[in-house]
């Protein structure tokens, strides 16, 4: 399980949606130079579950199938994204989505 941060909130997903902390992406340049994925229109479609909705949603999509810590692939425009603070007033992305968007989970 990956080191998830603390937000300074506590997130509580509606019925059938999750809360995934998108992997951030780094690319280099042939001269090495560190591309961050703030910089970048590519956005990680892996990510880990921060927090899981409990119950199904009205069309019956259960959520409860992911753990918080599980390792997941979505689709990349999937979701809404917000930026939250952790603890020590970093921002984090986190990205809403409905389990059914979730493609797989990776072990």
């Amino acid at each position: 399980m990956s080191d998830l941060p603390k937000l300074s909130v506590k997130l509580e997903p509606s019925a059938g949606h999750v809360a995934v902390v998108p992997d951030t992406r780094e690319e280099a340049t042939a001269s090495g130079i560190i591309i961050p994925d703030t910089a970048s229109d590519k956005k990680s479609s892996i990510g880990t579950v921060y927090a899981v909705g409990q119950g199904k949603d009205k069309d019956g999509v259960d959520a409860t199938v992911y753990s918080v810590g599980d390792r997941v692939v979505f689709g990349q425009y999937a979701g809404e994204e917000i930026e939250l603070k952790d603890e020590d007033g970093r921002t984090v992305e986190v990205k809403f989505l409905s389990a059914d968007s979730i493609r797989s989970k990776i072990s």
